[in-house]
């Protein structure tokens, strides 16, 4: 009996996890995966529905599967200053989201306690919207004000180029207007403790999806006033704020020490990086840390120039400092290669051989 009803708890957590992406094709794939037929996978899915977990819409042909919302939250709050993070978070937000592990709880409070208190006191909006729906599967928020917009500001108070240049400089942590009160690492840590981090702003939005080590920039048409944070995390995720934190800092008093880069985020539509203003734009503060993995997916090559500058002159005029180039093209380890010769396969990962100084 036991087995009979894990194997049930199975087949229906596996039509949770798949129904988004096949709400269609959703029983012939269950009844495939599990060798049932199609008569079983519609008991666990009638069973899923009963619990209001499920939500079948159409008719028998064009009949198609959704999560229903178990929970749901919308609600805007003045931006003044009375308006406080943590309290909304014990009255408003901990309440929606039920019974979750700890660990994901203590990932939702720092991410909404933190993306909230930006908006309070550095959007200069108005309002503040907050949304926040939970699956059985994940649960999504949404934090949006109406104020000046995360990248112009930072574009303006920082003398950057353009929004896409505050993108890349937010990327690598350690980034703020008001070092007296902040120290720059609140948005950097939180975007890697989601399974999806995007920020929507202006005319650019800054996308981290977890495990991979990639920030995205993408340019939208239409111009978004002010600054929308959507976080979402899976109901089971195993993950803890401390393993985050872990990742990146070092020593008793948890310094902030490592970054990753993503070196695509220093591209411009579809320039390459060719030249040493460039590599300059991408060294920009990063001797604030002691080890910067620069990550090059999406960088098909690039040139001497830009190698030169940010493998040769910054390594030998930072030598206390680590740097790493992670998942190179051929044409790029080349590059690395030829500007920085023996120090070349220190900075591409690669240990030396029994014929070199073990």
């Amino acid at each position: 009996m036991l087995s009979t009803r894990k194997r049930g708890a199975e087949i229906r957590q596996f039509i949770l996890e798949n129904v988004e992406k096949h709400p269609v094709d959703l029983i012939s794939l269950t009844a495939e995966t599990f060798g049932m037929s199609r008569q079983g996978v519609h008991r666990h899915i009638q069973s899923l529905r009963k619990q209001k977990a499920l939500k079948i819409r159409g008719t028998t042909r064009n009949r198609r599967y959704t999560l229903r919302p178990l929970a749901k939250f919308l609600e805007g709050y003045p931006l003044n200053s009375t308006l406080e993070e943590d309290r909304i978070w014990r009255r408003d937000i901990r309440p929606v989201l039920g019974d979750l592990p700890d660990n994901v709880l203590t990932i939702w409070q720092h991410g909404f306690t933190e993306i909230m208190n930006n908006a309070i006191e550095h959007s200069a909006g108005q309002r503040v919207l907050v949304s926040v729906e939970k699956t059985a599967i994940a649960t999504h928020m949404m934090i949006s004000d109406d104020g000046q917009g995360i990248f112009k500001k930072l574009q303006r108070e920082l003398d950057l180029e353009d929004e896409r240049h505050a993108v890349l400089e937010l990327a690598k942590g350690k980034l703020t207007t008001d070092p007296a009160q902040h120290t720059g690492e609140g948005i950097f840590f939180t975007s890697r403790m989601f399974d999806q981090f995007i920020i929507l702003s202006g005319t650019v939005s800054f996308n981290h999806t977890h495990g991979e080590d990639e920030d995205w920039i993408f340019d939208d048409h239409a111009s978004h006033e002010g600054t929308a944070v959507f976080m979402d995390l899976t109901n089971t995720a195993s993950r803890t704020t401390k393993e985050v934190f872990d990742r990146f800092t070092s020593g008793e008093e948890y310094a902030f020490t490592k970054t990753v880069i993503p070196v695509r985020l220093a591209k411009y539509g579809g320039e390459q990086l060719i030249s040493r203003s460039q590599a300059k734009r991408l060294l920009a503060r990063i001797d604030r840390f002691k080890v910067v993995i620069f990550e090059f997916t999406g960088v098909d090559m690039i040139g001497q120039a830009f190698a030169d500058e940010v493998f040769r002159v910054f390594t030998e005029g930072h030598p206390e400092m680590e740097l790493l180039a992670l998942k190179v093209s051929p044409p790029v380890e080349h590059m690395i290669r030829h500007v920085a010769g023996e120090r070349a396969d220190a900075i591409l990962g690669i240990e030396p051989s029994c014929g070199a100084p073990c």
